[in-house]
């Protein structure tokens, strides 16, 4: 499993498909453990966050958010694994992050799939509608973001669970105190299918 990690790692540094792009390649060991509790997918690195630390979740507002979150699951960063929709950073003409296109999305879609397969988590959590509909096009399944958030969800032999993306922004859409309960939910999901492991 390490060595199809290895080559999975090194296959995405080689790549620079998207033209528009900051090649971040982030992909690695930071990322977490392959025998880990939960796979997170989140959006893209963030030109403050994984862009510049080369770590995922970390530096900015939406790192610190995110390991506040964890802490509301009652889950260890220590026994997660956490990944992008697209693994390099998308900017504006401004230099700003961006919201990835669908073509972005799609060139970096069998890497997501490489990393579904040998991070086998007994729950997938996609965070934000970018990881989600990245999910539904490796493994087709019904979840929306606004009906499902925090519900566990059966997919592709494991339990998918939606979350909004942990960026300040998304508090415009679920304010703070219910991203909290989703949070504390997903605890109790997690916790949950490694009863059943």
């Amino acid at each position: 499993m390490t060595a199809t990690f290895d080559d999975l790692c090194a296959r995405v540094q080689r790549c620079f498909a998207c033209s528009s792009m900051n090649h971040v390649h982030v992909l690695g060991d930071v990322n977490g453990r392959l025998d880990a509790d939960v796979l997170f997918v989140a959006e893209a690195p963030g030109r403050l966050g994984a862009a510049r630390t080369g770590i995922p979740m970390t530096s900015d507002v939406t790192g610190r958010r995110f390991h506040s979150f964890l802490a509301d699951a009652g889950l260890d960063r220590d026994r997660v694994f956490i990944t992008n929709a697209i693994l390099c950073n998308p900017l504006s003409a401004s230099g700003n992050n961006r919201r990835p296109r669908a073509s972005e999305v799609a060139a970096c879609r069998e890497f997501l799939a490489a990393q579904v397969n040998v991070v086998r988590a007994p729950v997938v959590v996609a965070l934000g509608g970018v990881a989600l509909e990245s999910l539904r096009r490796i493994e087709p399944h019904d979840a929306e973001l606004a009906s499902h958030v925090g519900r566990a969800i059966a997919w592709a032999g494991r339990t998918l669970v939606p979350l909004y993306h942990p960026s300040i922004q998304s508090t415009l859409t679920r304010p703070h105190d219910r991203q909290r309960r989703d949070w504390r939910r997903l605890g109790k999901h997690v916790r949950f299918a490694l009863s059943k492991n």
